[in-house]
Protein backbone atom coordinates (compact mmCIF):
# COMPACT_ATOMS: atom_id res chain seq x y z
CA UNK A 1 0.00 0.00 0.00
CA UNK A 2 1.43 3.50 -0.79
CA UNK A 3 1.52 6.17 1.77
CA UNK A 4 -0.03 8.82 -0.76
CA UNK A 5 -1.58 9.24 -4.10
CA UNK A 6 -2.31 13.02 -5.02
CA UNK A 7 -4.31 13.30 -8.13
CA UNK A 8 -5.43 15.76 -10.38
CA UNK A 9 -2.75 18.62 -9.58
CA UNK A 10 -0.82 20.76 -12.00
CA UNK A 11 2.39 19.52 -11.84
CA UNK A 12 5.60 21.65 -11.88
CA UNK A 13 8.99 19.28 -12.08
CA UNK A 14 11.33 22.32 -11.17
CA UNK A 15 12.97 21.48 -14.70
CA UNK A 16 11.39 24.51 -16.48
CA UNK A 17 9.14 21.83 -18.10
CA UNK A 18 5.83 22.79 -19.05
CA UNK A 19 3.34 21.80 -16.61
CA UNK A 20 1.14 19.03 -16.60
CA UNK A 21 -1.95 17.66 -15.32
CA UNK A 22 -0.60 14.52 -13.32
CA UNK A 23 -1.36 12.03 -9.98
CA UNK A 24 1.46 11.74 -7.87
CA UNK A 25 2.44 8.55 -5.77
CA UNK A 26 4.90 9.05 -2.45
CA UNK A 27 5.73 6.00 -0.54
CA UNK A 28 8.83 5.30 1.86
CA UNK A 29 9.47 9.53 1.45
CA UNK A 30 10.33 9.23 -2.22
CA UNK A 31 7.96 9.83 -4.91
CA UNK A 32 6.93 6.56 -6.66
CA UNK A 33 5.62 7.72 -9.97
CA UNK A 34 3.65 10.70 -11.48
CA UNK A 35 1.65 9.83 -14.50
CA UNK A 36 -1.81 10.89 -15.89
CA UNK A 37 -3.52 8.13 -13.80
CA UNK A 38 -1.82 5.88 -10.61
CA UNK A 39 -4.52 3.41 -9.33
CA UNK A 40 -3.79 1.49 -6.27
CA UNK A 41 -4.12 1.50 -2.49
CA UNK A 42 -3.13 4.40 -0.46
CA UNK A 43 -2.91 5.30 3.03
CA UNK A 44 -4.49 8.68 2.22
CA UNK A 45 -5.41 10.02 -1.04
CA UNK A 46 -5.73 13.99 -1.94
CA UNK A 47 -7.43 15.58 -4.47
CA UNK A 48 -5.56 18.56 -5.59
CA UNK A 49 -8.07 19.42 -8.67
CA UNK A 50 -7.36 23.56 -9.00
CA UNK A 51 -4.34 23.30 -6.89
CA UNK A 52 -0.23 23.45 -8.29
CA UNK A 53 2.18 21.06 -7.19
CA UNK A 54 5.60 22.53 -7.40
CA UNK A 55 9.05 21.22 -4.98
CA UNK A 56 9.85 22.67 -2.30
CA UNK A 57 11.55 26.27 -2.47
CA UNK A 58 15.55 26.54 -1.72
CA UNK A 59 16.49 29.06 0.23
CA UNK A 60 20.17 29.80 -0.70
CA UNK A 61 21.45 32.40 1.84
CA UNK A 62 20.53 31.78 5.17
CA UNK A 63 21.85 32.44 8.72
CA UNK A 64 19.92 29.77 10.13
CA UNK A 65 23.32 28.27 12.48
CA UNK A 66 21.87 29.06 15.87
CA UNK A 67 18.06 28.58 15.69
CA UNK A 68 18.39 25.26 14.55
CA UNK A 69 19.74 24.34 17.25
CA UNK A 70 16.74 25.53 19.29
CA UNK A 71 13.94 25.43 17.02
CA UNK A 72 14.98 23.39 14.08
CA UNK A 73 11.88 22.83 12.57
CA UNK A 74 12.20 26.12 11.21
CA UNK A 75 8.90 27.19 10.93
CA UNK A 76 9.63 30.79 9.41
CA UNK A 77 10.59 29.22 6.45
CA UNK A 78 8.53 26.07 5.91
CA UNK A 79 5.36 27.96 6.24
CA UNK A 80 6.26 29.71 3.07
CA UNK A 81 7.03 26.47 1.22
CA UNK A 82 10.75 26.43 1.54
CA UNK A 83 12.04 22.70 2.54
CA UNK A 84 15.57 23.09 1.45
CA UNK A 85 18.20 25.39 3.37
CA UNK A 86 21.72 26.45 2.61
CA UNK A 87 23.02 28.02 6.14
CA UNK A 88 26.54 28.60 7.07
CA UNK A 89 26.98 31.87 4.65
CA UNK A 90 29.32 34.96 4.98
CA UNK A 91 31.63 32.80 6.80
CA UNK A 92 29.64 32.41 9.91
CA UNK A 93 29.15 28.96 11.30
CA UNK A 94 29.38 26.72 14.33
CA UNK A 95 31.38 24.10 12.38
CA UNK A 96 34.21 24.30 14.58
CA UNK A 97 34.85 26.65 17.77
CA UNK A 98 34.31 27.40 21.36
CA UNK A 99 30.76 28.49 22.42
CA UNK A 100 32.22 31.90 23.60
CA UNK A 101 34.11 32.79 20.61
CA UNK A 102 31.04 31.73 18.09
CA UNK A 103 28.56 33.75 20.10
CA UNK A 104 30.68 36.43 19.94
CA UNK A 105 31.14 36.30 16.30
CA UNK A 106 27.42 35.53 15.70
CA UNK A 107 25.21 38.10 17.84
CA UNK A 108 25.74 41.34 16.34
CA UNK A 109 24.62 40.06 13.10
CA UNK A 110 21.40 38.20 14.54
CA UNK A 111 20.92 40.76 16.72
CA UNK A 112 20.05 38.19 19.50
CA UNK A 113 20.69 38.98 23.08
CA UNK A 114 23.76 37.71 24.41
CA UNK A 115 22.02 35.80 26.88
CA UNK A 116 20.22 34.16 24.93
CA UNK A 117 22.63 32.91 22.37
CA UNK A 118 24.50 31.98 25.33
CA UNK A 119 21.75 29.83 26.63
CA UNK A 120 22.19 28.15 23.27
CA UNK A 121 25.38 27.80 22.76
CA UNK A 122 26.12 26.66 25.81
CA UNK A 123 24.04 23.61 25.57
CA UNK A 124 24.52 22.86 22.34
CA UNK A 125 28.68 22.72 21.63
CA UNK A 126 29.14 19.31 21.58
CA UNK A 127 31.40 18.97 18.60
CA UNK A 128 35.24 19.38 17.98
CA UNK A 129 35.14 18.72 14.25
CA UNK A 130 33.10 19.87 10.94
CA UNK A 131 32.64 16.38 10.63
CA UNK A 132 31.34 15.81 14.34
CA UNK A 133 28.96 18.67 13.80
CA UNK A 134 27.17 17.50 10.66
CA UNK A 135 26.53 14.08 12.84
CA UNK A 136 25.25 16.43 15.17
CA UNK A 137 23.10 18.22 12.59
CA UNK A 138 21.86 14.76 11.47
CA UNK A 139 20.82 13.80 14.91
CA UNK A 140 18.31 17.29 15.09
CA UNK A 141 15.02 16.64 14.40
CA UNK A 142 15.23 19.01 11.63
CA UNK A 143 12.17 20.41 9.16
CA UNK A 144 13.60 21.52 6.18
CA UNK A 145 16.69 19.90 4.26
CA UNK A 146 19.67 21.48 5.61
CA UNK A 147 23.16 22.17 3.42
CA UNK A 148 26.15 23.59 5.04
CA UNK A 149 28.38 25.92 4.21
CA UNK A 150 31.96 25.94 6.23
CA UNK A 151 32.11 29.80 7.67
CA UNK A 152 35.85 31.22 7.54
CA UNK A 153 35.19 33.31 10.23
CA UNK A 154 34.95 30.34 12.84
CA UNK A 155 37.93 28.55 11.10
CA UNK A 156 40.14 31.21 11.76
CA UNK A 157 39.45 32.09 15.35
CA UNK A 158 40.00 28.18 15.58
CA UNK A 159 43.53 27.99 14.13
CA UNK A 160 44.97 31.52 14.99
CA UNK A 161 42.86 31.99 18.48
CA UNK A 162 40.21 35.00 18.16
CA UNK A 163 42.41 38.26 19.36
CA UNK A 164 45.00 37.53 16.68
CA UNK A 165 42.25 36.98 14.49
CA UNK A 166 41.22 39.95 14.76
CA UNK A 167 44.22 41.84 13.68
CA UNK A 168 46.86 40.02 11.91
CA UNK A 169 47.25 37.92 8.61
CA UNK A 170 47.90 34.66 9.15
CA UNK A 171 51.48 32.53 8.79
CA UNK A 172 52.10 30.10 6.50
CA UNK A 173 51.62 27.70 8.90
CA UNK A 174 48.00 28.60 9.99
CA UNK A 175 46.93 29.24 6.15
CA UNK A 176 48.21 25.15 5.85
CA UNK A 177 46.41 24.28 8.46
CA UNK A 178 43.09 26.27 7.71
CA UNK A 179 43.34 24.66 4.04
CA UNK A 180 43.39 21.18 5.79
CA UNK A 181 40.65 21.55 7.92
CA UNK A 182 38.61 23.12 5.46
CA UNK A 183 39.06 20.22 2.98
CA UNK A 184 38.16 17.86 5.66
CA UNK A 185 35.37 19.95 6.00
CA UNK A 186 34.32 19.15 2.12
CA UNK A 187 35.55 16.03 2.27
CA UNK A 188 32.96 15.31 5.41
CA UNK A 189 29.76 16.74 3.93
CA UNK A 190 30.19 20.25 4.14
CA UNK A 191 29.16 21.79 0.74
CA UNK A 192 31.61 24.94 0.58
CA UNK A 193 33.78 27.48 2.05
CA UNK A 194 32.21 30.69 2.82
CA UNK A 195 34.45 34.24 3.54
CA UNK A 196 32.99 38.15 3.91
CA UNK A 197 34.70 41.04 3.52
CA UNK A 198 31.90 43.19 4.57
CA UNK A 199 33.53 46.14 7.11
CA UNK A 200 30.20 46.37 9.08
CA UNK A 201 29.85 42.75 10.29
CA UNK A 202 30.88 43.59 13.76
CA UNK A 203 31.74 41.71 16.99
CA UNK A 204 30.04 41.88 20.28
CA UNK A 205 31.64 40.63 23.62
CA UNK A 206 34.79 41.96 25.21
CA UNK A 207 36.16 42.73 21.36
CA UNK A 208 33.24 44.44 20.30
CA UNK A 209 33.61 46.82 17.33
CA UNK A 210 36.04 45.38 15.56
CA UNK A 211 35.10 43.25 12.30
CA UNK A 212 34.50 39.85 12.35
CA UNK A 213 37.60 37.74 11.56
CA UNK A 214 37.09 36.62 8.11
CA UNK A 215 37.49 40.46 7.01
CA UNK A 216 40.73 40.59 8.70
CA UNK A 217 42.38 37.65 5.99
CA UNK A 218 44.87 39.16 3.41
CA UNK A 219 44.01 37.40 -0.14
CA UNK A 220 46.50 35.26 -0.20
CA UNK A 221 44.68 33.44 2.62
CA UNK A 222 41.15 33.67 0.79
CA UNK A 223 42.66 32.13 -2.02
CA UNK A 224 44.21 29.13 0.14
CA UNK A 225 40.71 28.64 0.37
CA UNK A 226 39.14 28.92 -2.78
CA UNK A 227 41.60 26.38 -4.56
CA UNK A 228 40.41 23.68 -1.45
CA UNK A 229 37.00 24.82 -3.21
CA UNK A 230 38.07 24.16 -6.62
CA UNK A 231 39.79 21.33 -6.69
CA UNK A 232 36.41 19.93 -4.97
CA UNK A 233 34.14 21.79 -7.15
CA UNK A 234 33.07 22.67 -3.93
CA UNK A 235 30.90 25.89 -3.42
CA UNK A 236 32.89 29.58 -2.60
CA UNK A 237 30.50 32.07 -1.34
CA UNK A 238 31.71 35.58 -1.09
CA UNK A 239 30.60 38.96 -0.13
CA UNK A 240 33.07 41.50 -1.35
CA UNK A 241 33.87 44.77 0.32
CA UNK A 242 31.67 47.46 -1.69
CA UNK A 243 33.75 50.28 -0.32
CA UNK A 244 37.04 48.52 -2.08
CA UNK A 245 36.82 47.52 -5.56
CA UNK A 246 40.40 45.86 -5.26
CA UNK A 247 37.91 42.52 -3.54
CA UNK A 248 35.85 41.94 -6.86
CA UNK A 249 38.56 42.61 -8.80
CA UNK A 250 40.29 39.84 -7.24
CA UNK A 251 37.44 37.63 -6.93
CA UNK A 252 36.69 37.97 -10.70
CA UNK A 253 40.64 37.00 -11.48
CA UNK A 254 40.42 34.31 -8.77
CA UNK A 255 37.30 32.49 -10.31
CA UNK A 256 38.59 32.34 -13.48
CA UNK A 257 38.82 28.69 -15.47
CA UNK A 258 40.30 28.90 -18.78
CA UNK A 259 43.44 26.67 -17.88
CA UNK A 260 41.89 25.09 -14.85
CA UNK A 261 38.82 24.04 -13.30
CA UNK A 262 36.56 27.34 -12.61
CA UNK A 263 35.78 27.62 -9.26
CA UNK A 264 32.00 27.81 -8.58
CA UNK A 265 31.66 31.06 -6.59
CA UNK A 266 28.05 32.71 -5.82
CA UNK A 267 28.53 36.30 -4.45
CA UNK A 268 26.45 39.04 -2.51
CA UNK A 269 24.82 40.30 -4.03
CA UNK A 270 23.67 41.76 -7.39
CA UNK A 271 20.99 44.46 -6.66
CA UNK A 272 19.40 47.88 -7.82
CA UNK A 273 21.20 50.50 -5.50
CA UNK A 274 19.60 53.85 -4.18
CA UNK A 275 23.02 55.03 -4.03
CA UNK A 276 24.18 54.23 -7.30
CA UNK A 277 21.13 54.06 -9.86
CA UNK A 278 23.44 52.92 -12.88
CA UNK A 279 25.04 49.91 -10.65
CA UNK A 280 22.47 47.18 -11.59
CA UNK A 281 23.60 47.14 -15.33
CA UNK A 282 27.25 45.75 -14.45
CA UNK A 283 25.97 42.83 -13.21
CA UNK A 284 24.74 41.54 -16.72
CA UNK A 285 28.02 42.84 -18.33
CA UNK A 286 30.49 41.30 -16.03
CA UNK A 287 28.31 37.49 -16.19
CA UNK A 288 28.42 38.35 -19.76
CA UNK A 289 32.86 38.58 -19.95
CA UNK A 290 33.52 35.98 -17.11
CA UNK A 291 30.95 33.50 -17.68
CA UNK A 292 30.74 33.42 -21.17
CA UNK A 293 34.12 34.47 -22.26
CA UNK A 294 36.63 33.71 -19.66
CA UNK A 295 35.29 30.17 -18.31
CA UNK A 296 34.06 31.23 -14.67
CA UNK A 297 31.39 29.23 -12.91
CA UNK A 298 30.06 32.75 -11.09
CA UNK A 299 26.02 33.13 -9.89
CA UNK A 300 25.34 36.66 -8.04
CA UNK A 301 22.32 36.45 -5.82
CA UNK A 302 19.53 39.01 -5.69
CA UNK A 303 17.04 39.43 -3.63
CA UNK A 304 13.13 39.39 -4.94
CA UNK A 305 11.77 42.34 -3.43
CA UNK A 306 12.69 45.85 -2.69
CA UNK A 307 15.66 45.46 0.36
CA UNK A 308 13.75 47.80 3.16
CA UNK A 309 15.64 47.77 6.68
CA UNK A 310 14.09 48.19 10.33
CA UNK A 311 15.49 50.03 12.50
CA UNK A 312 15.51 50.86 16.28
CA UNK A 313 16.94 54.41 16.46
CA UNK A 314 20.50 54.30 16.22
CA UNK A 315 20.67 50.31 16.38
CA UNK A 316 21.24 49.70 13.12
CA UNK A 317 23.17 47.43 10.72
CA UNK A 318 23.28 50.63 8.56
CA UNK A 319 24.63 52.46 11.30
CA UNK A 320 27.92 49.72 11.32
CA UNK A 321 29.46 51.17 8.20
CA UNK A 322 31.11 54.82 9.38
CA UNK A 323 32.81 54.90 12.88
CA UNK A 324 30.67 57.27 15.13
CA UNK A 325 27.30 54.49 13.87
CA UNK A 326 29.71 51.43 15.36
CA UNK A 327 30.20 53.55 18.80
CA UNK A 328 26.85 54.01 18.83
CA UNK A 329 25.92 50.22 18.57
CA UNK A 330 29.07 49.42 20.85
CA UNK A 331 27.45 50.99 23.60
CA UNK A 332 25.19 48.03 25.57
CA UNK A 333 22.88 51.00 27.67
CA UNK A 334 20.65 54.11 26.65
CA UNK A 335 22.65 56.15 29.23
CA UNK A 336 25.71 55.63 27.24
CA UNK A 337 24.59 56.53 23.70
CA UNK A 338 23.00 60.23 25.64
CA UNK A 339 26.53 60.21 27.11
CA UNK A 340 27.62 60.48 22.93
CA UNK A 341 24.82 62.10 21.70
CA UNK A 342 25.99 65.06 24.74
CA UNK A 343 29.32 65.33 23.25
CA UNK A 344 29.94 68.03 20.70
CA UNK A 345 32.79 66.50 19.07
CA UNK A 346 30.57 63.15 18.86
CA UNK A 347 27.64 65.05 17.34
CA UNK A 348 30.38 66.76 15.00
CA UNK A 349 31.73 63.52 14.00
CA UNK A 350 28.57 61.69 13.60
CA UNK A 351 27.52 64.78 10.96
CA UNK A 352 30.74 64.78 8.83
CA UNK A 353 30.47 60.82 8.55
CA UNK A 354 27.04 61.13 7.23
CA UNK A 355 27.43 63.35 4.87
CA UNK A 356 30.20 62.36 3.63
CA UNK A 357 29.87 60.62 0.37
CA UNK A 358 32.72 58.06 0.53
CA UNK A 359 32.30 54.30 1.07
CA UNK A 360 28.65 54.66 0.88
CA UNK A 361 26.50 51.50 0.68
CA UNK A 362 23.40 52.86 2.79
CA UNK A 363 21.82 55.95 1.16
CA UNK A 364 21.79 58.17 4.55
CA UNK A 365 18.59 60.28 2.52
CA UNK A 366 16.52 61.37 5.22
CA UNK A 367 13.61 61.80 2.68
CA UNK A 368 13.93 58.65 2.53
CA UNK A 369 13.60 56.97 5.98
CA UNK A 370 10.21 57.32 7.44
CA UNK A 371 9.02 56.84 11.27
CA UNK A 372 7.00 53.80 11.85
CA UNK A 373 6.60 54.09 15.77
CA UNK A 374 7.24 56.94 17.88
CA UNK A 375 6.69 57.36 21.51
CA UNK A 376 5.36 60.82 19.73
CA UNK A 377 2.83 59.20 17.81
CA UNK A 378 2.37 62.70 15.54
CA UNK A 379 5.62 62.16 13.78
CA UNK A 380 4.74 58.43 12.89
CA UNK A 381 4.59 57.77 9.03
CA UNK A 382 6.46 60.69 8.38
CA UNK A 383 10.33 61.16 7.32
CA UNK A 384 12.93 62.23 8.95
CA UNK A 385 12.86 65.63 6.17
CA UNK A 386 9.24 65.91 7.29
CA UNK A 387 10.17 66.29 10.36
CA UNK A 388 13.00 68.97 9.89
CA UNK A 389 10.76 70.95 7.40
CA UNK A 390 8.05 71.47 10.40
CA UNK A 391 10.33 72.06 12.96
CA UNK A 392 12.27 74.34 10.37
CA UNK A 393 15.25 72.99 11.96
CA UNK A 394 18.25 71.28 9.78
CA UNK A 395 17.44 67.83 9.05
CA UNK A 396 20.71 66.37 10.44
CA UNK A 397 20.69 68.08 13.85
CA UNK A 398 16.95 67.25 13.87
CA UNK A 399 17.86 63.49 13.45
CA UNK A 400 20.26 63.68 15.73
CA UNK A 401 18.04 65.43 18.23
CA UNK A 402 15.14 62.37 17.84
CA UNK A 403 18.05 59.92 18.10
CA UNK A 404 18.89 61.07 21.30
CA UNK A 405 15.43 61.83 22.80
CA UNK A 406 13.75 58.83 21.67
CA UNK A 407 17.03 56.37 21.58
CA UNK A 408 15.46 52.68 20.55
CA UNK A 409 11.75 53.77 21.15
CA UNK A 410 12.22 55.72 17.73
CA UNK A 411 11.31 52.48 14.60
CA UNK A 412 11.91 53.47 11.56
CA UNK A 413 12.53 51.88 8.33
CA UNK A 414 14.65 52.46 5.27
CA UNK A 415 14.77 50.58 1.50
CA UNK A 416 17.98 51.21 -0.06
CA UNK A 417 18.00 49.09 -2.87
CA UNK A 418 15.75 46.87 -5.72
CA UNK A 419 12.80 49.13 -5.08
CA UNK A 420 12.18 50.06 -8.85
CA UNK A 421 10.08 46.99 -10.52
CA UNK A 422 11.62 47.37 -14.18
CA UNK A 423 15.47 46.86 -12.87
CA UNK A 424 14.36 44.23 -10.15
CA UNK A 425 12.94 42.01 -12.39
CA UNK A 426 15.75 42.30 -15.34
CA UNK A 427 18.21 41.16 -12.23
CA UNK A 428 15.86 37.92 -11.35
CA UNK A 429 15.66 37.33 -14.93
CA UNK A 430 19.27 37.01 -15.57
CA UNK A 431 20.42 33.53 -15.78
CA UNK A 432 23.55 33.86 -13.65
CA UNK A 433 21.95 35.89 -11.47
CA UNK A 434 20.02 33.45 -8.74
CA UNK A 435 17.01 34.84 -6.58
CA UNK A 436 17.93 34.06 -3.35
CA UNK A 437 19.59 36.46 -0.58
CA UNK A 438 16.87 36.25 1.78
CA UNK A 439 19.20 36.29 4.83
CA UNK A 440 16.62 34.32 6.69
CA UNK A 441 17.51 34.16 9.91
CA UNK A 442 19.81 36.99 10.45
CA UNK A 443 19.25 40.47 11.80
CA UNK A 444 16.03 39.02 13.36
CA UNK A 445 15.04 42.96 14.42
CA UNK A 446 15.96 44.56 10.90
CA UNK A 447 14.12 42.12 8.32
CA UNK A 448 12.56 39.19 7.00
CA UNK A 449 12.17 38.17 3.45
CA UNK A 450 11.44 34.29 4.17
CA UNK A 451 8.87 34.15 1.44
CA UNK A 452 11.78 35.31 -1.58
CA UNK A 453 10.56 32.55 -3.56
CA UNK A 454 6.44 33.24 -3.31
CA UNK A 455 7.86 36.51 -4.02
CA UNK A 456 9.40 36.08 -7.55
CA UNK A 457 6.26 33.52 -8.39
CA UNK A 458 3.63 36.91 -7.27
CA UNK A 459 5.81 38.93 -9.45
CA UNK A 460 5.98 36.06 -12.74
CA UNK A 461 2.20 36.22 -12.19
CA UNK A 462 1.44 40.21 -12.15
CA UNK A 463 3.42 40.84 -14.56
CA UNK A 464 4.57 37.71 -16.90
CA UNK A 465 8.04 38.83 -16.79
CA UNK A 466 9.20 35.07 -16.79
CA UNK A 467 6.88 31.98 -17.42
CA UNK A 468 5.68 30.15 -14.34
CA UNK A 469 7.17 27.12 -15.13
CA UNK A 470 10.58 29.11 -14.94
CA UNK A 471 9.91 30.98 -12.13
CA UNK A 472 9.21 27.71 -10.20
CA UNK A 473 12.54 26.02 -11.34
CA UNK A 474 14.21 29.10 -10.83
CA UNK A 475 13.91 28.72 -7.13
CA UNK A 476 13.83 24.92 -6.88
CA UNK A 477 15.73 22.61 -9.62
CA UNK A 478 18.26 25.76 -10.86
CA UNK A 479 19.84 26.48 -7.63
CA UNK A 480 19.80 22.46 -6.61
CA UNK A 481 21.69 21.46 -9.35
CA UNK A 482 24.17 25.00 -9.31
CA UNK A 483 24.80 23.99 -5.45
CA UNK A 484 25.07 19.76 -5.97
CA UNK A 485 22.09 19.18 -3.79
CA UNK A 486 19.60 16.15 -4.53
CA UNK A 487 16.46 18.62 -3.68
CA UNK A 488 14.39 20.87 -5.80
CA UNK A 489 12.79 18.05 -8.44
CA UNK A 490 9.90 16.36 -8.93
CA UNK A 491 9.93 12.98 -10.74
CA UNK A 492 10.54 9.26 -9.68
CA UNK A 493 12.46 7.86 -7.25
CA UNK A 494 13.02 11.90 -5.59
CA UNK A 495 12.62 13.25 -2.36
CA UNK A 496 8.75 14.34 -1.68
CA UNK A 497 9.41 17.30 -1.02
CA UNK A 498 6.44 19.70 -2.66
CA UNK A 499 4.09 22.05 -2.08
CA UNK A 500 0.52 22.62 -3.08
CA UNK A 501 -0.27 26.05 -4.11
CA UNK A 502 -3.55 27.62 -4.18
CA UNK A 503 -2.87 29.49 -7.91
CA UNK A 504 -5.51 32.23 -7.79
CA UNK A 505 -4.39 34.25 -4.51
CA UNK A 506 -0.81 34.32 -6.43
CA UNK A 507 -2.24 37.76 -7.58
CA UNK A 508 -1.68 39.20 -4.13
CA UNK A 509 0.72 41.85 -3.84
CA UNK A 510 4.19 40.91 -2.19
CA UNK A 511 3.45 40.58 1.38
CA UNK A 512 4.78 43.26 3.91
CA UNK A 513 7.14 42.84 6.59
CA UNK A 514 5.85 42.59 10.28
CA UNK A 515 6.68 42.29 13.66
CA UNK A 516 5.65 39.47 15.94
CA UNK A 517 7.13 38.16 19.77
CA UNK A 518 8.86 34.93 18.79
CA UNK A 519 7.90 32.57 21.52
CA UNK A 520 10.98 30.35 20.33
CA UNK A 521 13.29 33.08 20.85
CA UNK A 522 12.14 33.58 24.59
CA UNK A 523 9.83 36.62 23.32
CA UNK A 524 11.64 38.58 21.63
CA UNK A 525 10.74 40.54 18.86
CA UNK A 526 11.64 39.26 14.93
CA UNK A 527 10.44 40.40 11.78
CA UNK A 528 8.81 38.22 9.52
CA UNK A 529 6.34 37.49 6.94
CA UNK A 530 2.98 36.82 6.57
CA UNK A 531 0.79 36.30 4.17
CA UNK A 532 1.42 32.97 2.63
CA UNK A 533 -1.78 31.02 4.36
CA UNK A 534 -3.78 32.11 1.49
CA UNK A 535 -1.22 30.47 -0.97
CA UNK A 536 0.06 27.64 0.55
CA UNK A 537 -2.25 24.74 1.31
CA UNK A 538 0.23 22.60 2.62
CA UNK A 539 3.73 21.54 2.85
CA UNK A 540 5.21 18.38 2.38
CA UNK A 541 8.82 17.40 3.33
CA UNK A 542 9.97 13.82 2.93
CA UNK A 543 6.47 12.61 2.35
CA UNK A 544 5.05 13.67 5.66
CA UNK A 545 2.96 17.22 5.93
CA UNK A 546 4.77 19.45 7.99
CA UNK A 547 2.48 22.46 7.24
CA UNK A 548 -1.49 23.26 6.37
CA UNK A 549 -3.63 25.95 6.33
CA UNK A 550 -1.51 27.75 8.14
CA UNK A 551 -0.36 26.01 10.55
CA UNK A 552 2.31 24.03 11.37
CA UNK A 553 1.96 20.07 12.01
CA UNK A 554 2.87 17.96 15.19
CA UNK A 555 5.43 16.87 13.02
CA UNK A 556 7.30 20.15 12.54
CA UNK A 557 10.20 20.63 14.83
CA UNK A 558 9.63 17.33 16.70
CA UNK A 559 10.41 14.48 14.45
CA UNK A 560 12.89 14.37 11.57
CA UNK A 561 11.55 15.56 8.25
CA UNK A 562 14.85 16.86 6.53
CA UNK A 563 17.89 15.58 5.91
CA UNK A 564 21.93 17.26 6.03
CA UNK A 565 22.22 17.23 2.75
CA UNK A 566 25.83 16.41 1.12
CA UNK A 567 27.17 17.83 -2.10
CA UNK A 568 25.98 15.16 -4.63
CA UNK A 569 27.60 14.41 -8.30
CA UNK A 570 27.25 16.71 -11.20
CA UNK A 571 23.88 14.91 -12.42
CA UNK A 572 21.91 15.62 -9.68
Amino acid sequence: MLDLIIRNGLVFDGLASPPARRDMAVHNGKILGISDHIAGLAREVRDAEGLWITPGFIDIHTHYDIEIEMAPGLIESVRHGVTTIVMGNCSLSLAIGEAETLADIFQRVETLPHSLIQKWLGAQISWQTPAEYLAHLDQLPIGPNVAAIFGHSALRAHVMGLERSLKDHATTEEIEQMKRIAADAIDAGLIGVSIDMVPWHMMSGALRGRTIPSQHADFREYDALAQVCRERDAIFQVTPNPQNLDSLKWILRMSMGLKRRPLRITILAALDSVTDRRLWRAFPLLLAVFNRLLGCNIRFQTLTEPFTVYSDGPLTPLFEEFPSGVRLNDCDSRHERKSLWQSREFRHSFQTEWINGRRRSFHRRLEMMEIVRCPDASLEGKTFADVAGDLASDPIECFMNLLEKYDADLRWKATGANDRVRERLRLMKHPHILPGFTDAGAHMRNLGYYDGALSLLKQAVATGFMPIEKAVSRVTGEPARWFRLDAGVLKEGAKADFVLIRPDNLTEPISPQVEIADPLLDGQMRMVKRGSDSIIDSVYIRGKIAFQDGCATELLGREKLGEVLRPCGAIC
